[in-house]
């Protein structure tokens, strides 16, 4: 089974090249079809081979596939080859079957637009390259799959091109993330030149080999590591692209959070965790910066009246929940709180997409209000995604995903109680401004007529992953509950597992409590501010203001980087190394008019011009010897 590899990203891939090429000859109807079958196909592949897998799981490693020698240089000689393990196992089921649902109900979503083929042609494109990313064998495939999903996320968050706005936010995600990926090609560089290699599996054997811990040179490439991841999963300090690429069309938003691009860093860290135990102080930084994240977008969800920007501030915290769990050593926590953000977060996004299509695509929470009625299923969708990004209590696959970063954060041998009361105060105000959401947008008295329903294409994608939303997080209970950590445990071989917990007051079941209190006291409060009978009233507190720009990052970032830069590029049009070629430039001009000034049109001037130089040129013979 292990040759089936490449097929998994070949189907789409496919799919792209045809409805790129020929796309606009098709009709809807056949396009729709490619671009859906290809990536279901893809699913079912990633399906058979996963079945393989678990049937006959290798002891030492996972599956290769070699399919050519990309370059051969001396002893460097990078292959295009596929490596298949239970990480990759997770990640290709999560991403072609979310990416499946998400193309499903894009074709009745996108079916009025006129771009149509060649929306498809780009999902299928930013699918394929993330299933290079995830697939890959060494880090320059992998790198080739990183650059890919940055140039469809630029492609996609820009589709409505005719929108300046758009075009400022393709450009703004793709310069910030470019900043990421930098650093991740310097860090390239270093792995290459210093360990001689570039394959991910000899890359973690020859540093835990070759470099001490805490060594300078492992210090500098995990840092330049945890550069790329930052850029790429909208984390402090490169997060400020994201919130803006919500002017993409809302399957792009739910691709974008749920499956792809930004959930690579989280991948790229985990896939590389040798490099980074070999750094504990990149490591902490990890841990540092996905609390500082989780934090800060939490506090601007809860002011934003948009109601994509409140998901996809949303999405930037819960990807900090999962860097705080990779920063202190809970690596199979952080990739079960990624499967379960990729059910409930696509749950929310699609559900969101049909109450902007029935509301207009208005999209401000406080215009909307009484849709519970007009939009059942939207409703019941949100309930149960919001529910389970929440967490509510033994029901929701968010709970027990977060439940066991919570825990690890208290009791792991890198864990403290700073992390765990970050950990706590992030949930805490996660269920206010879902709450907050849920309240706004389908309580409250009716502001607009709703004449939109969602069609079977619609409502299938759904429905199935309310299911998912609720039962996902049964892979792995906790024993205080009379569980099993399967997913967990299926992840030990691959992942560092944490042998060694903290005994003391905190205890998995009381963390789990705690997380219900935090819980209980988010929605509370969102019930009391924003109950049904209250008035809907902007509130322009300054306080508020900060946190609906984002903290005034980008306000920070434009004085600092943007207006500095500008100014420069305005003054460097005189520069010194442009003086040669402005001087040589000017000559040619002169030389060129002067010779036009001799082509006059007169032919007794031509004439006399060319005797002249005939007497000269006899002179010059007759007397130079």
């Amino acid at each position: 089974m292990r040759s089936l590899l490449w097929m998994i990203p070949a189907f789409p891939f496919a799919s792209a090249a045809v409805l790129a090429l020929f796309g606009s000859r098709f009709s809807h109807r056949l396009a729709a079809f490619l671009g859906t079958a290809s990536v279901g196909l893809s699913s079912l592949v990633a399906g058979f081979m996963a079945v393989a897998f678990l049937s006959s799981t290798p002891v030492n490693g996972g599956w290769v596939q070699s399919l050519w020698t990309w370059m051969s240089v001396g002893d460097f000689r990078p292959e295009i080859a596929f490596y298949y393990d239970q990480v990759a196992l997770i990640m290709t089921l999560v991403i072609t079957f979310v990416g499946f649902l998400i193309h499903l109900y894009s074709v009745e979503y996108m079916r009025d637009d006129e771009g149509f083929p060649r929306f498809f042609a780009y999902m299928n494109l930013f699918v394929a390259a993330m299933l290079v990313l995830v697939l890959a064998s060494n880090l320059l495939v992998l790198y080739v799959g990183w650059e890919g999903v940055g140039l469809c996320s630029f492609l996609l968050i820009g589709f409505w091109y005719r929108d300046p706005t758009n075009v400022r936010a393709a450009n703004k995600a793709f310069l910030v993330t470019r900043v990421g990926d930098t650093a991740f090609a310097i860090g390239l560089f270093l792995l290459a030149t210093q360990l001689r290699t570039l394959d991910i599996q000899e890359i973690m054997r020859r540093g835990t080999g070759e470099w001490a811990a805490g060594s300078g040179i492992a210090i500098a490439a995990a840092a330049l590591l945890l550069g790329g991841a930052v850029g790429k999963s909208a984390q402090l300090p490169l997060q400020t692209w994201l919130p803006d690429a919500m002017a993409g069309p809302t399957p792009t938003s739910a691709l974008i959070h749920a499956a792809t691009m930004v959930t690579a860093g989280v991948y790229l860290i985990a896939r590389l965790n040798a490099l980074f135990v070999l750094a504990p102080p990149v490591q902490f930084t990890v841990a540092l910066i996905g609390a500082g994240t989780m934090l800060m977008a939490a506090f601007s969800a809860m002011a934003q009246h948009d109601i994509k920007r409140v998901l996809a501030y949303s999405t930037m915290s819960q990807i900090g929940y999962m860097f705080m769990a990779l920063g202190l050593g809970a690596w199979s926590a952080a990739l079960f709180h990624f499967m379960t953000h990729a059910f409930f977060k696509a749950l929310l996004f699609l559900a969101a997409g049909v109450v902007i299509q029935a509301m207009h695509h208005e999209q401000d929470m406080f215009r909307m209000g009484g849709l519970r009625s007009k939009l059942p299923l939207a409703f019941w969708s949100f309930v149960v995604g919001g529910s389970a990004l929440a967490g509510l209590p033994l029901i929701t696959a968010g709970f027990f995903s977060k439940d066991l970063i919570l825990w690890q954060a208290w009791a792991g041998p890198n864990g403290n109680g700073g992390f765990w009361i970050a950990g706590l105060l992030g949930a805490t105000l996660t269920s206010f401004y879902t709450y907050r959401l849920i309240l706004l947008v389908f309580f409250g008295a009716e502001k607009a007529e709703v004449s939109y329903k969602p069609g079977v294409l619609v409502s299938i994608p759904l429905l199935t992953l309310c299911v998912l939303s609720v039962l996902g997080g049964y892979v792995d209970t906790p024993p205080d509950f009379g569980g099993t950590p399967v997913f967990s445990n299926f992840l030990n071989p691959v992942l560092p597992a944490l042998k060694e917990m903290r005994v003391g007051p905190i205890t998995e079941g009381r963390t789990a409590l705690c997380a219900s209190a935090a819980f209980a006291i988010g929605f509370g409060f969102a019930y009391i501010l924003y109950a049904p009978w209250r008035s809907r009233v902007r509130r322009e507190d300054p306080l508020l203001r900060l946190w609906q720009t984002g903290w005034a990052v980008d306000w920070l970032y434009d004085r600092l980087f943007v207006i500095p830069f500008q100014w420069v590029v305005q003054r460097s049009t005189s520069d010194v190394a442009d003086a040669l070629y402005t001087g040589i430039a000017g000559l040619i001009d002169q030389a060129a008019t002067a010779l036009r000034a001799s082509q006059n049109g007169r032919v007794r001037w031509y004439a006399t011009g060319v005797a002249a130089g005939f007497v000269v040129l006899f002179g010059i013979v007759l007397f130079v010897r």
